[in-house]
């Protein structure tokens, strides 16, 4: 029997393995609907016509680029053990791959590979791995109670965290909208978690989120489960708090008491303020089907990070209906940067070219004013070229060319005149940047933003660090100093 395309992407879209193919330069050229779903992408246009190295899916992608590369020139390869980096967490996998004739050249290589990472922690005891929910307590639950007729426990928790995995929490959350069984439902994306990997190692990042996931469990108690969405991502089911004051009360529980979310944990030494962002919508109030439902808590947990993170947002019709999650997402740091450099073309002067910026910087970071300080320690605002405020002691907590505090702890013990300063902008959180090239110091920029424990991200300080390197360029080439 001859197959033609329409049975080809119909068996693509059904297999479980993970399947690729890639052009003679290690590109891709197309993946079927088990890798779009491994890797949380809606499509594949983010991944066609580049590698792995450029998608930045292992630590260690050498071994990956010569295995490709002798498949290419004619070797076959069959389950070759791996790891590869989803959502900050490292997996384990293994991986085929053969290479694609036409007329005789090998134009190409076709993989699959499936996550074991599952498998071999079982087979490792679990990596000490802890267990939240006993057949007993799952069993209330019509979904489970089927479930787990036929499935061992251990296939329906996660192996490392204990709560529900995400095959079943998902299947869990279908169940009960089939039952018109009203819930809330939520997405928790821990902050900088692959600062925690990178910084403290794996290990480490694997106990954040063996603690995050017990606490959370701890938390929601009887009102309902919680599950693991993948790496850093948890879900809530909430059975109980469904009315808007109910359901700011039960995620301000979680941030302000300390118990799951804004706390300080030791590991290794090492203490960690973890923190996360949460989007919320509850069926059948919000959405009326599973995949409307799902957008829904997407799109509000998009929201949560654009305000710069550590919050929840709970999804309000009037307020979200009409937000694009294309639109909440950041623009590429090198369009900013662009678009900087543009600005800083110009004839003006530095403080009008700053004020310029002001429309960027504010999408980004939040930030209402761009704060400019002279090399005599007297600052201004680009917004109220008028304002005249000593903070000469800013020098103190300027270590390095940048330097960036979200409680201003470091700013209070080191710099009082900067502190009192800010404290009437009411700033929380700020970056500030030295504007200078090699060792001259011209004066410094301070972006400041008014949220409570703001969560400075690597892209907002490379931004503010482009900001003032810009400005120093301009003044060296403009023969201008900043004179307040």
């Amino acid at each position: 029997m001859e197959i033609n395309r329409t049975l080809f992407d119909n068996i693509m879209s059904t297999v479980q393995d993970c399947v690729f193919w890639k052009d003679k330069e290690r590109r891709f050229v197309g993946v079927n609907q088990a890798f779009l779903d491994f890797y949380g992408f809606e499509s594949e246009d983010v991944l066609i016509g580049k590698t792995d190295e450029d998608m930045g899916w292992h630590n260690d992608p050498e071994p990956f680029k010569q295995d490709e590369l002798r498949v290419l020139a004619g070797e076959n390869t069959y389950k070759v053990a791996g790891k590869c980096i989803i959502r900050g967490e490292e997996r384990d996998i293994i991986a085929s791959k053969n290479p694609i004739y036409e007329n005789g050249e090998i134009v190409g290589l076709v993989g699959s590979f499936l996550d074991v990472t599952e498998a071999l922690r079982r087979e490792r005891g679990a990596n000490n791995a802890q267990i939240m929910y006993d057949r007993e307590r799952l069993k209330n639950y019509p979904y489970f109670s089927r479930i787990l007729d036929d499935a061992a426990l251990d296939e329906v928790l996660d192996s490392l965290t204990g709560i529900i995995s995400r095959h079943y929490i998902l299947g869990f959350a279908k169940a009960l909208i089939n039952e018109g069984r009203r819930f809330t439902f939520a997405i928790v994306d821990l902050d900088n978690f692959k600062f925690f990997n990178d910084t403290y190692g794996h290990q480490s990042g694997d106990k954040v989120l063996m603690d995050v996931s017990a606490n959370l469990a701890d938390y929601i108690g009887e009102k309902g489960l919680v599950g693991r969405f993948g790496g850093d991502e948890l879900i809530i089911i909430n059975l109980v708090d469904c009315e808007y004051d109910e359901k700011q009360a039960f995620f301000e529980g979680m941030y302000f008491d300390g118990k799951v979310l804004r706390k300080n944990i030791t590991l290794e030494g090492n203490d960690m303020m973890i923190t996360g962002t949460i989007g919320s919508a509850t069926y059948p109030d919000d959405a009326g089907d599973y995949n409307g439902l799902f957008t829904l808590i997407d799109k509000t947990l998009y929201c949560g990070k654009s305000k710069g993170r550590n919050c929840f947002v709970v999804y309000i019709e009037s307020e979200h209906k009409d937000i694009e999650i294309k639109d909440l997402a950041k623009r590429s740091l090198y369009v900013n940067m662009n678009a900087i450099n543009k600005i800083f073309e110009g004839k003006t002067n530095i403080l009008t070219k700053l004020k310029t910026c002001l429309p960027i910087m504010t999408q980004e970071l939040q930030t209402h004013d761009i704060l400019c300080v002279a090399p005599n320690g007297i600052m201004t605002s680009v917004v109220d070229t008028r304002i005249r405020e000593d903070v000469s002691d800013i020098e103190a907590v300027m270590d390095d060319d940048i330097f960036c505090d979200n409680s201003l702890d470091a700013v209070k013990e080191k710099a009082p005149k900067l502190s009192a300063v800010l404290e009437k902008f009411n700033a929380h959180a700020i970056i500030i940047a030295r504007i200078g090239i090699r060792k001259e110091t011209e004066g410094y920029i301070i972006c400041a933003s008014d949220a409570i424990l703001r969560l400075w991200q690597e892209d907002d300080c490379a931004l503010v660090y482009f900001l003032a390197k810009a400005a120093a360029t301009s003044l060296k080439i403009e023969n201008e100093t900043i004179s307040l």
